[in-house]
């Protein structure tokens, strides 16, 4: 039976902390029976019958290109593209790709990205995992508006009420220094109330930063280095997405029908846009770049017939040192580089790429065709990086982030510390250049980002960390009834930033605190 640690510290037990926490009812509403640490949303049922796995390519994202040195121009627009075979699907999409652009950046290089809206609805993007100025942060209701339209009535009410918008008409200049480490990260859609249906119509793409540390070492690279964005999506009978909105215009009431409310999972998995695809690869090693997009669903990864990941990095970048798993559980937005030696299997292998935490078709996620044997010139050091470890000594204070629903029927949310968001009202004020240990406390599986600042996870439920949350993060996995003790350092920049829970539908729904950087 799992445990929780109410605030001075006593054990509470699983039903008391659910009736506590009103996630009994939660668990009869969405049929899910009694929750467990495998929980994560509720899935949604297309009305298209799914594509045949396994008979489309995996495409990889287009590079963005510099319209002059360290300056980037990306339209968001509609677009009509081929997902499900024989269908058309409307996207939302950085210069009408899904996924858009991967911006390939170098540490030391500044770049600005100029993000224009075409889209009927308004946007705000954030780079997820940089070290950004707070103006370019992708804050929820610091908006990009179309030319020619208003910001809609109600579009910009949280769940604290009404707030005052800025509203930047048609473009925004956002500036990003590039001071961090080498690392995958991603971008997406950050607008209030509305980042949940906005992604899912595809508002995301990949942000890669090298730096010579990372390119000093053997690790493969060029078309061995893979970027795969794994992501779940439902489809309507017309091929278009489907959504449960309780307006589906995006521009009225936020929010999702009933029991969607723990978080939308899609049936059909895709990964860089495309249904189960099929990737060949050569019999070498390759670096494989994983990235969790989906809104609620949680993966456990694995290789079928057989095979293992070496870990080489994490959110923010490699890793001291190598770390090997049968398995890997990433929860949305985690990243991890990893590299598997398909030179272990004999040319012709189809090796599966499979979920064993989904049901049917959603148990497959991509396969991988081994085509000929190769000279390998790539290998994994023993040692990877200089991380500084994590010492909890180095905390100048404790603080506890309690992301829990409150409330019952219609009146419920999904809090933090017990208040849904507010823009501007302000939980913690640490300074820039100190670390502190935040303790996060959860009710339900909650992926837990933190904007700006990087984290090491020191602990969970009272003991080590898992293999998997070694390294420098920025979303931490908390199970139900956890408790995840880190240390965050908070370096790069003042002003005012949030963290947030990463399943979309939680985050719309108010799972959101500010704090600021001083």
């Amino acid at each position: 039976m799992g445990l929780a640690l109410d605030r001075g510290g006593a054990v509470i037990g699983r039903r008391r902390f659910l009736a506590a926490t009103g996630l009994t009812g939660l668990a009869a509403l969405t049929g899910c029976g009694p929750l467990t640490a495998e929980v994560a949303g509720l899935p949604l049922p297309s009305a298209l019958p799914p594509p045949r796995p396994f008979a489309v390519p995996l495409p990889i994202p287009p590079v963005a290109r510099p319209v002059r040195p360290g300056h980037y121009e990306v339209t968001q627009r509609a677009a009509k593209v081929e997902i499900v075979p024989g269908t058309t699907t409307e996207i939302w999409g950085f210069d009408g790709h899904f996924p858009g652009p991967t911006f390939d950046l170098r540490r030391g290089e500044a770049a600005t990205v100029r993000v224009r809206n075409e889209l009927p609805v308004p946007t705000s993007t954030h780079l997820h995992g940089g070290v950004t100025p707070p103006d370019s942060d992708g804050y929820p209701t610091d908006l990009v508006v179309p030319v020619g339209r208003t910001l809609p009535r109600g579009a910009h009410h949280g769940m604290g009420g009404p707030v005052e918008p800025t509203a930047h008409p048609g473009a925004k200049d956002y500036r990003y220094p590039v001071e961090q480490r080498a690392a995958t990260l991603w971008y997406h859609d950050h607008r209030m109330d509305f980042t949940g249906p906005q992604v899912w119509r595809g508002l995301a793409g990949f942000a890669l930063i090298r730096d010579d540390e990372d390119d000093a070492l053997p690790l493969p690279r060029g078309d061995r280095d893979i970027p795969l964005m794994i992501c779940d999506r439902s489809f309507e009978e017309d091929g278009s997405f489907a959504y449960p909105s309780l307006d589906p215009t995006l521009v009225g009431e936020p929010g999702v029908r009933g029991a969607y409310m723990a978080g939308v999972e899609g049936d059909v998995i895709l990964v860089n846009g495309a249904p189960w695809p099929v990737c060949e690869v050569v019999g070498a090693r390759h670096r494989l770049r994983l990235l969790n997009a989906s809104n609620a669903r949680r993966y456990r990864l694995e290789l079928r017939p057989g095979g293992r990941f070496v870990q080489v990095g994490g959110d923010l970048g490699l890793l001291a040192a190598p770390v090997a798993h049968d398995a890997l559980v990433i929860s949305p937005g985690e990243r991890f580089d990893v590299v598997v030696d398909f030179s272990a299997y004999r040319p012709g292998t189809e090796v599966t790429l499979v979920n064993t935490l989904g049901d049917g078709p959603a148990r497959n996620v991509l396969r991988f065709r081994v085509t000929r044997a190769v000279r390998d010139d790539a290998r994994v050091p023993r040692r990877l990086a200089s991380v500084r470890p994590a010492e909890r000594a180095a905390a100048v204070t404790t603080r506890v982030f309690d992301f829990r629903r409150s409330g019952q029927g219609p009146a419920s949310a999904w809090t933090v510390n017990g208040v849904p968001y507010r823009p501007g009202r302000t939980l913690a004020r640490p300074r820039l250049g100190t670390a502190e240990v935040w303790r996060f406390a959860s009710d339900f599986h909650h992926p837990v980002h933190v904007h700006l600042a990087h984290f090491q996870v020191l602990s969970r439920g009272g003991r080590p960390p898992r293999a998997s949350d070694a390294g420098w993060k920025d979303t931490v996995d908390v199970r139900p009834y956890e408790v995840v003790e880190a240390l965050v350092r908070f370096e790069g920049h003042r002003g005012r930033y949030m963290t947030h829970c990463h399943n979309l539908e939680h985050e719309d729904m108010a799972m959101m605190a500010d704090f600021e950087v001083v």
